[in-house]
């Protein structure tokens, strides 16, 4: 299988958190908070994942099933993005966006290479290699230039 489309998929997705994190930062301006920001996206996207999973979903999972999701994991995905996303909203009038993008990409990056590395989270285990660590050093080159500039 091609690993095309998911990479161009992966992009676009990059895109439209820059966006999203752009607009939202406007609005946490206007509002002049953060995390009343991040109340409003999420109600605004909770109503969109609904209307979604209602066109696109043809089978709900069962009471049964849903029983034996883990607790943690009804609210620690929620927990981290309400978290990360206030921190953008409340950072990119800071830093600018570009600064704050790559800051918080380099985050994702090196936490995603310790974590991939150790298969933390139940994860399938990357172990690190040379690439991976120069791709982390080309990465914070990147910043400093980026911020630098």
């Amino acid at each position: 299988m091609s690993q095309t489309t998911p990479m161009l998929l992966a992009f676009i997705g990059g895109v439209f958190l820059a966006l999203h994190g752009g607009f939202n930062s406007q609005l946490s301006e206007q509002l002049k908070s953060p995390l009343l920001t991040s109340l409003v996206a999420y109600i605004i996207s909770a109503l969109l994942a609904l209307f979604a999973v209602m066109i696109c979903t043809k089978h709900l999972p069962s009471l049964y099933k849903l029983k034996d999701v883990p607790y943690y994991l009804w609210f620690s995905g929620a927990l981290f993005s309400v978290i990360g996303i206030g921190l953008y909203y409340y950072t990119i009038p800071k830093l600018g966006i570009s600064t704050m993008i790559s800051i918080g990409l380099f985050g994702q990056i090196l936490f995603s290479v310790v974590a991939g590395h150790f298969g933390w989270f139940g994860l399938p285990s990357e172990p690190i290699a040379y690439k991976k660590i120069f791709g982390v050093i080309a990465m914070t080159l990147g910043i400093i230039l980026i911020k630098n500039s």
